[in-house]
């Protein structure tokens, strides 16, 4: 199965499945950088990250279950970022961690079996319009086979995207199925819903 990972990030997830013998591909506008340079901007933004969370008032807009401290939540973003970082410099980034620049992805039609998005497009719903959003699951079905999954389906602020079921009916008049479906994972409260996108 080829998977893609869009946006990828400096995480775990790719370097990680392609030792279980998954093709998973990443593809983030950050891979621009260099590895050194991804290597120094990913632990300051964890810093800046876990300072942040020291806050009380904001550790209660979060479940603390999974994670069980802000400390043990630093220690896994660290080593996540650091299987990265150590995939990159043992494989190359080139092929398996590729740059663009959403909405535009540089695949080909129905390269990929399934598509994971996590983390990136409802919760800057701020920041990103409609039409972005729309463009750029277009452009995932584009280079998608069968399946996408997009987390959360929530703001920064836990609050539900404000057009998915627009967006639900547009995917839907191309062809596509589309769902809004829970999962078990919450670690921002309120934040445990995906759109599962199915040809």
């Amino acid at each position: 199965m080829n998977v893609l990972d869009c946006p990828g990030g400096a995480c775990s997830f790719t370097a990680v499945s392609n030792q279980l013998g998954m093709n998973v591909t990443a593809c983030d506008i950050a891979y621009y950088y260099s590895v050194e340079e991804l290597e120094q901007k990913g632990l300051e933004d964890i810093e800046t990250t876990m300072s942040n969370m020291k806050n009380e008032d904001i550790q209660k807009n979060f479940l603390w279950d999974y994670f069980k401290s802000v400390d043990e939540l630093k220690q896994v973003r660290t080593k996540a970022l650091n299987q990265c970082i150590s995939d990159m410099k043992k494989n190359g980034k080139e092929g398996r961690y590729v740059p663009a620049v959403l909405p535009t992805l540089p695949f080909d039609d129905k390269q990929f079996d399934l598509t994971l998005s996590a983390n990136f497009l409802f919760l800057y719903a701020d920041k990103l319009d409609y039409e972005f959003h729309l463009q750029t699951i277009t452009e995932l079905m584009r280079v998608t086979q069968e399946e996408i999954r997009i987390f959360p389906t929530t703001d920064f602020q836990c609050n539900r995207y404000i057009y998915l079921d627009e967006l639900i009916n547009d995917i839907q008049n191309s062809g596509w199925n589309a769902e809004e479906i829970r999962v078990p994972y919450e670690f921002q409260q309120n934040t445990n819903t995906m759109l599962r996108i199915t040809k």
